[in-house]
């Protein structure tokens, strides 16, 4: 007769089961299924034979992710071979998983089970688990399986804080929103500076320098000759200044007050300050990329390989797209539109704003935008899967676009994608080994200093032990000679040196002392026999 055992995978750890009857339970299904919730008549069929706990939760996530990718651990393969009977044909094993059971066939030539009946008795056993193992609580199988589960997926998803690209997708939508307001805001400043000095909107065009200036002037009365190189200093442009300075001898405005004027100049200050701001995430967004994506941003651009990854949602949804859906990201409501309407379908969608598209002849701006979205794909593919970021690839892909672009104009014809991309291998090859070789000396300086800062706290714990032995032995006969000095009744005022002057005719008395007791004792040694004769007479005679 054929014995099932079935192999449960816990959180805590293996666990092992006899099924009794096996053949009966086999034909009666039906039955397994009823008796599964209640404990009582579930127990009659099945019983624990052997239990294996995970000594630490490293040894647990282990053999998790061996089992999860149909591996033998070697904590498996011994509780198997010890637990197991003897006689391998007369036992049959049950696993939930087809995958490591065909892997415990092949390795330790089980027979191995996987439906039917097996599945039943793993349900009843996933729900008694607590009950049937002794000395495990509900409670412990629940924190067990929370705290593998979640290093399990650590693991898994390996997250790297450095390649977040949600931190680009919120940076791109704040600068967008960024070139709204401030746009806005300059518009005010000009309508309302514009009543005081109309003729500045027409000698300044850029919205920041406009703002500047209107902080710097203030009142057009003021400005003189003085003020011409801090105008030159704004506009870094002499001709400009002497414009600015000759217009506002001339100028057509109204005169203003000092508190429009104060208004003025406050609100031309915070769009002065927005604008410096923007530029400063205009870096971070830069620096960001670099990290991120850097192949697509030495291809594309910062800004315009941002947008697409915030459209997309994405750098991983952007690299699964096709390069079709690339070519026409961002462009979605034209596309529908011209298959509602039969119409020519978009070229291109944000990657218009690339200077590859604009530099393109018109004939040939639909078949460089096809190109372009070809080689984002790759680029965005690459970024998306590389374990160490580089931008060689990125370069490439720029170059073979600038050689199709002068292929459509010359007619020169481009290099070979196969040659490219070998090129580009060897070279990102030696910059990933010089990257790592740099990370692995920043790792070797960090552990260096860690040591040393630690041997430093050692070795300050141990000197401060040792002093503070030091100054214990150094303080007992401070005591006593500060006992004395109290009995010789010195006064409080009394400094070190007249202590220390208080201390020596003690010590002189002391030595006296000591000096007297010894010749006394000289004396007394020779009469010592006599003595004791003396005594002996006393005590016959009573």
């Amino acid at each position: 007769m054929v014995q099932l055992h079935v192999l449960f995978e816990h959180a805590a750890g293996y666990a092992l089961f006899a099924v009794k009857e096996v053949e009966e339970i086999g034909m009666l299904l039906p039955m397994v299924e009823e008796c599964v919730t209640k404990i009582a008549k579930f127990t009659s069929m099945v019983s624990l034979a052997a239990f294996f706990p995970f000594k630490s939760a490293q040894g647990a996530l282990e053999n998790i992710n061996a089992i999860s990718e149909g591996v033998v651990h070697a904590d498996l393969r011994l509780f198997l071979e010890t637990n197991m009977p003897q006689s391998k044909k007369k036992a049959m094993l049950g696993v939930s998983d087809s995958k490591i059971g065909a892997a415990l066939q092949e390795e330790l030539s089980f027979s191995i089970q996987t439906g039917g009946v097996v599945v039943e008795i793993l349900r009843g056993v996933r729900l008694h688990f607590h009950s049937l193992v002794k000395g495990l609580t509900a409670q412990a199988a629940s924190k067990a399986q929370l705290g593998l589960g979640h290093s399990y997926s650590r693991s898994k998803v390996k997250f790297n804080v450095n390649r977040a690209d949600n931190m680009i997708i919120q940076s791109i939508a704040l600068l967008d929103q960024l070139d709204k307001d401030i746009n806005t805001f300059s518009m005010r400043v000009r309508e309302w500076y514009g009543y005081h000095f109309p003729e500045l909107i027409k000698i300044v065009a850029d919205n920041s320098t406009y703002c500047r200036l209107t902080q710097l002037i203030g009142n057009r009365k003021e400005l003189s000759e003085e003020s011409l190189e801090s105008l030159e200093e704004v506009v870094m442009d002499s001709a400009k200044a002497q414009a600015i300075l000759d217009a506002s001898r001339s100028s057509m405005g109204m005169d203003i007050s000092p508190i429009d004027l104060i208004n003025i100049e406050s609100f031309s200050n915070r769009v002065v300050s927005l604008a410096d701001y923007r530029r400063g995430l205009q870096e971070y967004l830069r620096s960001r990329m670099s990290q991120v994506a850097p192949n697509l941003a030495a291809l594309i651009g910062e800004v315009v390989g941002a947008r697409l990854i915030s459209h997309a949602g994405s750098l991983t949804n952007l690299a699964k797209y096709p390069a079709s859906t690339v070519q026409i990201l961002g462009a979605e409501k034209a596309l529908f539109r011209a298959l509602k309407t039969r119409g020519n379908t978009p070229k291109y969608g944000l990657i218009f704003h690339s200077t590859f598209i604009g530099r393109a002849a018109a004939k040939n701006k639909g078949r460089i935008s096809r190109y372009l979205a070809n080689k984002c794909t790759i680029a965005s593919r690459i970024d998306c899967f590389s374990e160490v970021p580089t931008s060689v690839f990125g370069d490439k892909l720029r170059n073979q676009v600038e050689e199709r672009l002068s292929f459509y104009e010359t007619g020169d014809l481009p290099r070979k994608n196969v040659d490219v991309m070998k090129e580009a291998m060897k070279e990102a090859g030696d910059v990933t080994t010089e990257i790592k070789r740099k990370l692995e000396k920043k790792e070797k300086k960090r552990k260096k200093r860690e040591s040393k800062l630690h041997e430093e706290v050692n070795g300050g714990a141990n000197g401060t032990a040792e002093i503070k032995a030091e100054n214990g032995e150094a303080e007992t006969p401070v005591k006593k000679k500060k006992i004395k000095a109290e009995a010789v009744e010195t006064p409080d005022d009394v400094e070190a040196p007249a202590a220390e002057e208080v201390e020596t005719p003690a010590k002189k008395k002391k030595k006296r002392k000591s000096e007297a007791m010894e010749t006394e004792a000289a004396e007394v040694a020779p009469e010592t026999p006599v003595t004791e004769k003396r005594k002996k007479k006393k005590i016959k005679a009573e």
